[in-house]
């Protein structure tokens, strides 16, 4: 499925404060995580679309959505190649690859090679970073 990106989103800081809540301001600006099965989503099993907290883009869909046990919604693949950036981390000591919305830079999650087929890929998510809108009834 390809979408059509919309401008990059630039909010202030104040803005992003006023717009989210806290959890969601700590997990999406100051690239936070949110506590292991804490958070909403996953558990969700409806057919629909998560999109991201700040901008409303859509980044995964529930057909690609798998239990991965980690305690955070999990994906093998975004709704497109353009709805997500990977960014390297280097914090703690470790080596991971930042996952972030590409049309608001929020930080989601990180992306890891040990997912299941077809692409093997687990992008770990944070629950707080997303919405969700199941899809109409047809």
């Amino acid at each position: 499925m390809q979408t059509t990106r919309r401008p990059k989103v630039v909010k202030t800081d104040a803005e992003w404060r006023a717009q989210l809540t806290p959890e969601q301001y700590h997990v999406t600006r100051g690239h936070g995580t949110e506590c292991a099965f804490s958070g909403p989503h996953l558990a969700q099993k409806e057919a629909g679309v998560y999109s991201c907290v700040c901008c409303g883009e859509p980044l995964f869909r529930s057909n690609a959505k798998f239990e991965s046990g980690t305690g955070w919604p999990s994906f093998f693949q975004p709704v497109d190649a353009e709805a997500v950036s990977e960014y390297h981390d280097h914090s703690y000591g470790m080596h991971r690859v930042e996952v972030r919305c590409a049309s608001c830079d929020a930080h989601l999650g990180h992306v890891f090679p040990d997912g299941p087929r077809p692409t093997g890929l687990r992008f770990c998510i944070n629950g707080v970073a997303m919405t969700f809108k199941a899809d109409a009834a047809t």
